[in-house]
C-alpha cells in the first residue's frame, strides 16, 4: 500500500509576504479558487531554478519564459552532475545533453544527444520557434545551435573527467554489461533530469525538461527527457506533467502524457502521478535500485508528485508558501 506521509520535509528559503503554509502535493487551490502563478520542479536543484523562474513570473513573464530561465540556471551549474555542464559523460567520455520545452499552445521543441552546447533547453525553444520540426538530434542539433548563435562550450569538467577515468579503469578490470539507465543507488547526487512546470498570471501552462542523462550511458542513448509525452507534456486546458529517473520506463508508459490524461479524466495531480508510477511498477516490478518520479500541475495551480521509491523531492514556489522543498509519497 502507498505510504501516506504528510510531506513535512520542507526547506522554506523565501516568501512573498504571505503565510508560510506548505502547499502539499495534491493540495493547493480548489477548482473555484485558482492559485497562480506557480512554479514546481524536480529534486533539490530545483530550488535555485525556481527563484529564477519566479522572477520571470512576477515581472509579467510567460510560463514559457519562466521555465526556460529556471532550468538554464541548473544547466550552467557545474556542481549539478546530472544536467548541463558538469554532467556525467557517456561510456566514451562525451557529455551529451537532452532537453525539450512545450507551451500553452501545444507547440514543442526538443534536442537529443546534443554535444558542445551549454543550454539545450534554449536550443529546444529555437527548434520550436524557428523550424517546422519538433526534434533535432546529434550533429544536426549542434549545427543548428551554432547557426542560431550559440557558442561551443566544453561540457566535460575536470571532476567529471576524473570520475569517468576512474570508472573506465574499473571496466578494464571487470567489464560491466551496459544496463538501460539503472543508476545504482538513487539519491540527490545520483539521479537525472530537472523538469519544471509553471502556471503564469494569465493562467497559461508551460514546461521544460533537461538532462545529461544517466552516467556512463551508451553513446547515442537518449532517454525520456527530450520526448514529448514521456519526459514532459502540457495541455493548457488540463494541466502539465514531467518525469524523472529511469527514462526507459517512462518512455514505455508515455508517463507525462498519461498523467495529463488522468487529470483530464478527473484525477487530482497527486492521483495522476500515482497512476503513472503504478503503471511502471506493474510493467517492471519495483526494483530497489531505480527511481521513477512524476510531477504534475493542474490548471488550478494544484501540485502532485509521486515516486517509485522514497526520496523523490520536488521544489515548489507558490505565492502563499514561497520556495519549499517537499518529499513526495512513494509506492510500497
Amino acid at each position: 500500500m502507498p505510504n501516506r506521509r504528510d510531506f513535512l520535509k520542507t526547506s522554506a528559503i523565501a516568501s512573498i509576504g504571505a503565510s508560510p503554509m506548505l502547499a502539499a502535493c495534491g493540495g493547493g487551490a480548489s477548482a473555484s479558487q485558482q492559485q497562480k502563478p506557480v512554479v514546481v520542479s524536480t529534486w533539490r536543484h530545483g530550488m535555485p531554478a525556481n527563484e529564477a523562474a519566479w522572477e520571470e513570473l512576477t515581472d509579467d513573464g510567460t510560463a514559457l519564459d519562466a521555465v526556460e530561465a529556471g532550468v538554464r540556471v541548473i544547466e550552467a551549474d557545474p556542481e549539478t552532475r546530472t544536467v548541463g555542464r558538469g554532467g556525467y559523460p557517456d561510456r566514451t567520455g562525451v557529455v551529451t545533453l537532452d532537453a525539450c520545452v512545450m507551451d500553452e499552445r501545444g507547440r514543442c521543441g526538443s534536442v537529443g544527444a546534443l554535444e558542445d552546447i551549454l543550454h539545450p533547453t534554449s536550443v529546444a525553444r529555437k527548434v520550436m520557434e524557428e523550424t517546422p520540426h519538433v526534434m533535432l538530434v546529434g550533429d544536426g542539433a549542434r549545427d543548428f545551435a551554432i547557426e542560431q548563435g550559440f557558442e561551443e562550450t566544453d561540457l566535460l569538467t575536470e571532476q567529471s573527467r576524473q570520475d569517468w577515468q576512474e570508472w573506465k579503469e574499473k571496466q578494464e578490470e571487470t567489464p560491466e554489461r551496459p544496463e538501460p539507465n539503472i543508476e545504482g543507488e538513487v539519491d540527490e547526487e545520483n539521479h537525472d533530469t530537472i523538469g519544471m512546470l509553471a502556471l503564469d498570471a494569465n493562467g497559461h501552462l508551460s514546461g521544460a525538461c533537461t538532462t545529461s542523462g544517466t552516467q556512463w550511458k551508451m553513446h547515442g542513448r537518449v532517454g525520456d527527457s527530450p520526448l514529448i509525452g514521456a519526459g514532459l507534456f502540457v495541455d493548457d486546458d488540463v494541466g502539465a506533467a514531467c518525469a524523472t529517473g529511469w527514462g526507459e520506463a517512462v518512455i514505455r508508459t508515455a508517463g507525462s502524457h498519461l498523467a495529463v490524461e488522468k487529470m483530464r479524466q478527473g484525477a487530482s495531480p497527486m492521483e495522476a502521478c500515482r497512476a503513472v508510477v503504478e503503471r511502471v511498477s506493474n510493467l517492471h516490478g519495483n526494483p530497489e535500485d531505480v527511481q521513477v518520479g512524476v510531477l504534475a500541475l493542474n490548471k488550478n495551480g494544484e501540485i502532485g508528485a509521486y515516486g517509485l521509491q522514497s526520496g523523490f523531492e520536488t521544489a515548489q514556489y507558490t505565492p502563499e508558501a514561497g520556495n519549499q522543498l517537499v518529499e513526495a509519497d512513494a509506492f510500497q
